[in-house]
């Protein structure tokens, strides 16, 4: 059981944004849905709250109205890839009316902000060559997708 969840607070478009989200990662799926009653005429029938899981992780979402927003990318979700192709697959999807940011950061069309993060950054920024992990965080810097090959060419100094 997953002790912590992320809670996502939604003025409208909660049904789109789990679609959406849904389909952006491979590895999920829509756990459960409560609908609002027949009391909110504006809102009947739409989501009100549900779970869905993306990569394993569980995450909550409410239609909450106006009250919050989520803005910036103080707080964002951590998306580690395996490799380039999983990295351009993610980011292509969650720029489709999102906004790319430097690093790895980028907010998607709701305002969440993901880092889309290669595997090997950690090797690179964390190896044992102290120069060539400066070079490669020069190299990150530099970037908004981030770019395995460019990376592994910072650190190794080719």
């Amino acid at each position: 059981m997953q002790k912590i969840a992320p809670f996502l607070w939604f003025n409208g478009n909660v049904d789109e944004a789990i679609e959406y989200y849904t389909s952006v990662f491979k590895n999920s799926s829509i756990k459960n849905v409560r609908r609002f009653p027949g009391e909110s005429p504006d809102k009947q029938g739409k989501v009100f709250t549900a779970t869905f899981e993306l990569e394993d992780v569980e995450f909550m979402i409410l239609d909450g109205g106006p009250m919050y927003k989520i803005d910036g990318p103080a707080i964002s979700f951590f998306v580690k890839c395996k490799d380039q192709a999983e990295v351009d697959e993610l980011w292509d999807k969650l720029a489709e009316e999102g906004t790319p940011m430097k690093c790895g950061w980028i907010t998607d069309k709701y305002g969440v902000s993901w880092q889309i993060i290669p595997d090997v950054l950690g090797q690179v920024l964390g190896g044992a060559d102290a120069a060539g992990a400066q070079r490669a965080m020069q190299a990150m810097l530099q970037m908004v997708k981030l770019d395995v090959a460019a990376l592994e060419a910072a650190y190794y100094n080719k």
